[in-house]
Formats: C-alpha cells, sequence, structure tokens
C-alpha cells in the first residue's frame, strides 16, 4: 500500500457527489472514479485545491472488470472506509438498455463487489432518486426478484425485458436501487458496515440549472413551486444527510431509503402535484 490511509471512492464526480466526499473525506484519500476522464480530473482539481488528497480513474459501473479494476486501485492507499456511488443516466440521456445497465444492473453491481470488501466501521452511501418512489406497488414476487437475484440474472427478468420507456426503465432502476441496498445490507453487516440509499428530488446542479432553463422549464418550475418546500434543493442538503449516515451517529441506519426531496413524492401522491400522474 502506497500510504495506507482510509479510502473514499467517490463514483461519479458531479455536484452531489463532490458534497458528500467533502464532508466525510477529510483526512483520508479519495479516488474520483468517472466514466469520463475529463471530468474526474475537472472535480480532482477542485477538491485538491480545497485540501484533499485525490487520485483519479475510470470506470464504467455497467462492467463488472471495471468495478473490480477500481477496487484494485483504491485497495493501493489502504482500506476502503466509504464508498459513495453518484453515478448515473437520467431518462432524457440515454436509451432504455443503457440506463438499465448502468442504474439497475450496474449499482447492483457496485453495492455486491464493495461489500465484500469493505472495512469494519464503514459505510456506503447510493444516490438514487424520488423517481423509484413514484413507481406503482409492485407485486411480492417482483419486489423479491429485484432484491435478490443474482446481479447476472437482473436483467432478464421478464418485467424488466419488458420495459419499453425510458422513464419506466429509470423508475425500475431506482427502485430496484433501494431494494438492493435492503438485500446487501446484511452482508454488509456482518463486516460491520453500514449500506443505505438517498433518494433526492430536483437538486440544483449545472445538468439541472440547464434543465431550468431549457424548453421544458415552465413544467419544472411549476412542479418546484407547487412542491411542499416550494423550492429546488441544494448539493449540500443531500452532502449533509449523507455525512449523518456515514458517521459515527448512522451506526445504526442500515439498509434503507432516504427521499430529501421537499415533499415533492407525498405532493406526487396525495397533495397538490398529482396532475404530475397523468404524465408519469
Amino acid at each position: 500500500m502506497k500510504n495506507s490511509k482510509d479510502v473514499v471512492v467517490l463514483v461519479g464526480s458531479g455536484s452531489i457527489g463532490q458534497a458528500i466526499a467533502r464532508r466525510v473525506g477529510a483526512g483520508d484519500h479519495i479516488v474520483l472514479a468517472d466514466l469520463r476522464q475529463e471530468a474526474a480530473d475537472s472535480a480532482a482539481k477542485i477538491l485538491e485545491d480545497a485540501g484533499f488528497e485525490i487520485s483519479t480513474i475510470t470506470v464504467d459501473i455497467s462492467s463488472r472488470d471495471s468495478i473490480l479494476k477500481l477496487i484494485e486501485h483504491a485497495q493501493q492507499f489502504g482500506q476502503i472506509k466509504n464508498l459513495i456511488n453518484a453515478a448515473g443516466v437520467s431518462p432524457s440521456q440515454a436509451p432504455v438498455n443503457a440506463i438499465l445497465k448502468v442504474d439497475l444492473y450496474g449499482t447492483a453491481v457496485l453495492i455486491e463487489e464493495f461489500g465484500k470488501v469493505i472495512a469494519d466501521g464503514g459505510s456506503g452511501v447510493i444516490i438514487s432518486s424520488q423517481s423509484g418512489h413514484r413507481l406503482g406497488t409492485l407485486s411480492e414476487e417482483e419486489n423479491y426478484k429485484l432484491a435478490t437475484s443474482p446481479t447476472e440474472e437482473l436483467l432478464n427478468l421478464d418485467f424488466i425485458k419488458a420495459i419499453t420507456d425510458t422513464l419506466k426503465a429509470y423508475q425500475y432502476s431506482k427502485r430496484c436501487n433501494g431494494l438492493r441496498v435492503m438485500y446487501e445490507a446484511t452482508a454488509w453487516g456482518k463486516r460491520g458496515a453500514t449500506i443505505n440509499a438517498i433518494s433526492p428530488g430536483i437538486i440544483i446542479t449545472p445538468l439541472a440549472n440547464d434543465e431550468l432553463h431549457g424548453p421544458r422549464k415552465d413544467g419544472y418550475l411549476k412542479m418546484i413551486e407547487a412542491s411542499p418546500a416550494g423550492r429546488a434543493g441544494t448539493p449540500d442538503e443531500v452532502g449533509d444527510l449523507a455525512a449523518f449516515l456515514m458517521s459515527s451517529h448512522g451506526r445504526f441506519i442500515n439498509g434503507a431509503d432516504f427521499l430529501i426531496d421537499g415533499g415533492t413524492t407525498a405532493s406526487y401522491w396525495f397533495g397538490d402535484l398529482q396532475y404530475l400522474k397523468a404524465t408519469h
């Protein structure tokens, strides 16, 4: 090992992942992994300028081999104490197959493989989405299969292969994230570690800002204004929640999925945002 520090692995170099890493990575070695090297380098520069020790690596979480190479790289620096997964693709960014391979299968493999190496006292946080909470009730069999199927069989489940819509692919993926976190909590717990999911609503990031100034801005602004909070969230608010879950204060929390959406999902089902159901 190069210097045997605790290691924080951040997958996905966006604003939310950076906000979490800033809160849990001081004094540790942060491995910043992204599909695009230029994105990893850009985020690394920001964090290095703020005093953090960083190394970067490219990773494609839809590939188990790529994930294993990420783990091998991280272990050069010490024991893996924290996993932050903020990687993913949205319904407007990618086709159905890509969403399912990255957001559903890739995330499940990431949780599985890091669960084999996570340090005692360690913790993982998976950034999911409020979209997983907008999917209607699944059958008990569907829930069980999403939670417990061997990772290599997930994309071959009949009801997953039947998905043709990108939003549905995203919603099923995010529902699966929460279920895999519940399933893998047992294995993580046996290593003295915790694994939880966070499901943000609309959080102001560069990508979200583009949407709020783009052709669909009116719909987004209406949804935000009609939500109980009456505003969008910030990466720092998600970071604060993640920091709590990954700290000594969160050790009794394992296998959970936390909505942080300003009450938007509550309003979607029962409040002023029920009109959205017709479009979802």
